[in-house]
């Protein structure tokens, strides 16, 4: 058990973020919980529920930057700096995610879980074979 425990903790030896110095600000476990609070209040002050949601968790890689985006920037934002974002696109992984979690949606569902079962035979027999 001991050197399993320590295997994981030399697995975290890098650091839970690593980069090229975006994140060296982070010192602690303290400072890392203040930095995920931070779009989790914003998204209660917009849906004023307790709960942030699963959103985060989705589209956390287009959503966090985006929340975060009035402390780089703290005056308004202008059509001319929102100008070399408008032909953005949502990565490609987070697409995935959020078709994932429809299609696990619906297996937990017992009314829709015969339809997907055979949209999913349908797509495995018309996919090419390798």
């Amino acid at each position: 058990m001991h050197q399993q425990m320590a295997q994981v903790m030399r697995s975290f030896g890098a650091g839970l973020f690593v980069g090229a110095g975006t994140y060296e600000q982070i010192q602690d476990n303290l400072d890392l919980e203040r930095w995920f609070r931070l779009p989790k209040s914003h998204e209660r002050r917009i849906h004023g529920h307790r709960h942030a949601g699963i959103r985060i968790v989705l589209e956390g890689a287009t959503l966090v930057p985006a929340l975060d985006a009035h402390v780089a920037h703290p005056e308004p934002f202008t059509a001319d700096d929102l100008l070399p974002f408008r032909a953005a696109r949502e990565p490609s992984c987070q697409t995935e995610a959020l078709h994932r979690r429809k299609t696990m949606r619906k297996a937990r569902s017992t009314k829709k879980r015969p339809m997907l079962l055979a949209d999913l035979e349908r797509q495995y027999r018309e996919s090419p074979t390798l």
